[in-house]
C-alpha cells in the first residue's frame, strides 16, 4: 500500500510532463501541415 503513496505522484507528474510536451509541440507549428509529409516521402530526387 505505500507504493501508491509513490506512484500516484509520480504518475501525476509523468501526466504533467506528457501534456506540456504536448502543448509545447503544438505552440511550435508540430501539427500544423500533416498532409504534406507523407507525400514528400514519394516523390523522386533525381540528381541533375
Amino acid at each position: 500500500m505505500t507504493v501508491l503513496l509513490f506512484l500516484v505522484p509520480i504518475s501525476l507528474v509523468l501526466l504533467v510532463l506528457a501534456i506540456a510536451a504536448f502543448a509545447w509541440a503544438v505552440r511550435c507549428g508540430q501539427f500544423d501541415d500533416l498532409d504534406t509529409p507523407p507525400l514528400d516521402l514519394l516523390g523522386d530526387d533525381r540528381a541533375p
